[in-house]
């Protein structure tokens, strides 16, 4: 069966890699809301992620751990669907049945998430304000929000902000592109060398620990950038420089980062990172972990053989 960029494969791919992400975040989600208030909300105490999440249970109940959830599931069940997609179809249609290479899979990695970042940002500026809705502030310069959902949100910031404010962070986004396309070259390449003489699939242990550990090399030579992008999509960041900032642009990342070195040290850049490590790693571990599964079930229900399947 030859691999066109509309195929059954590609939307098995796609399908599996949008119902692994959401599995996986859903068991962590907890881990991110910890991630989240860190890189916002300056002035908080709480250094650790136990810390913060015992700090958000007692002041605003269990279920805060878990606030945004629907949002950002459908922001990620998206996202993820679109990577995938266009990862595998451009390789296929780049490799034509040849074997891939680390460059290969990081030039197809990033092309893929600059797609991915120009069609779902939206949808991850109004997830971002939703979660962060209802949280107790250590930071007085936050304001609170008042979405009723998901098209309330959506219809708010273009009333305020206008059209542009749903593609705020897009810049650093287009940028943190680097994140999956260095996490995809990792594990492809990871997947090859383990592979070489193997009769048989990857083992459930084999996947998990291939990424997580792409995933963690991704993530901390991405994490300022991420910190920055977080911040973006609130929509309320200091001004405190007295310097004009032109969102999504080099220069109001560069103000961002430069602030928080200052306000923080070196260190500052890489607030919250313990709780995005912990949460990250393990959300794309098993994340790949349910993608290959269900997408090798499927290959073999579709009658496709075990080496058709590897070569990808």
């Amino acid at each position: 069966m030859s691999f066109a960029v509309l195929s059954y494969e590609g939307l098995v791919h796609a399908v599996s890699g949008a119902m692994g992400s959401v599995t996986a975040m859903t068991v962590f989600f907890p881990l991110d809301t910890a991630r989240l208030r860190l890189q916002v909300d300056e002035n908080r105490r709480a250094k650790s992620t136990p810390a913060i999440l015992a700090e958000i249970i007692k002041e605003e109940g269990l279920s805060a751990t878990y606030r945004g959830w629907f949002p950002v599931i459908c922001s990620l069940c998206c996202s993820n669907f679109v990577y995938f997609y266009c990862f595998h179809s451009l390789k296929a249609g780049w490799l034509k049945g040849q074997q891939s290479t680390a460059t290969t899979d990081l030039v197809v990695g990033f092309a893929a998430g600059v797609v991915n970042v120009l069609l779902t940002t939206p949808l991850w500026v109004v997830n971002t304000r939703l979660k962060l809705q209802g949280s107790k502030f250590r930071n007085t310069d936050l304001r609170p929000t008042n979405y009723c959902g998901i098209l309330d949100a959506f219809a708010q910031i273009v009333r305020d902000e206008g059209l542009g404010a749903l593609w705020n962070g897009t810049l650093p986004s287009l940028l943190l592109v680097l994140n999956p396309a260095i996490q995809f070259m990792i594990y492809e390449g990871l997947k090859r060398q383990i592979r070489r003489g193997l009769l048989r699939e990857l083992s459930s242990v084999e996947v998990f620990i291939i990424g997580a550990v792409a995933k963690a090399v991704s993530t901390i030579a991405t994490y300022p950038l991420q910190t920055v992008q977080s911040i973006l999509r609130f929509g309320q960041f200091s001004e405190s420089t007295g310097e004009s900032k032109l969102r999504s642009s080099l220069r109001t990342i560069k103000c961002l980062l430069v602030n928080r070195i200052r306000t923080y040290g070196m260190l500052g850049l890489f607030k919250g990172l313990e709780a995005k490590l912990v949460q990250t790693v393990l959300t794309a571990a098993l994340m790949f972990l349910l993608y290959e599964n269900i997408t090798s079930c499927t290959f073999r229900v579709m009658g496709l053989s075990s080496k058709h399947y590897k070569r990808h």
